[in-house]
C-alpha cells in the first residue's frame, strides 16, 4: 500500500517502509536519516525555529535524526531541485569570469 511519501532528500518513494517511522530509519536509496524536521509536516522555513509546533523543543539540526515527539512525516517532504535556475546562475558566474 503506498503511503505517499518520498525521501526528503533523493525523491524516492518510500511506500514499503512502515509507520510510524522509526528514529533512527533511513532511505534506502541514499542513506539520509528519515526523522527529521525535514520530513515533518510542521517543517516550515517562515515560522520560529522551523516549526509549526508552538511546544516542539528547537532541534538546531534539520536533516538529522531527532527525538521530537511532534514528529509527523510528510508526503511532500521531497522538493526537486530548479535544475533551470541553477543552470541559469552558471552560465551568469560563467559569463563573469570569462569561462566558456
Amino acid at each position: 500500500m503506498d503511503n505517499g511519501l518520498r525521501c526528503w532528500k533523493c525523491g524516492v518513494s518510500l511506500a514499503d517502509y512502515s509507520l510510524p517511522l522509526r528514529r533512527l530509519e533511513e532511505c534506502r536509496a541514499c542513506h539520509a536519516e528519515l526523522h527529521v524536521c525535514r520530513m515533518c509536516e510542521f517543517y516550515d522555513t517562515g515560522k520560529a525555529k522551523h516549526c509549526r509546533e508552538p511546544i516542539a523543543d528547537e532541534v538546531k539540526d534539520k536533516t538529522h535524526a531527532n527525538f521530537c515527539d511532534h514528529f509527523k512525516p510528510k508526503t511532500g517532504a521531497y522538493v526537486p531541485p530548479d535544475t533551470a535556475a541553477i543552470d541559469k546562475s552558471r552560465a551568469a558566474l560563467d559569463d563573469l569570469f570569462g569561462k566558456q
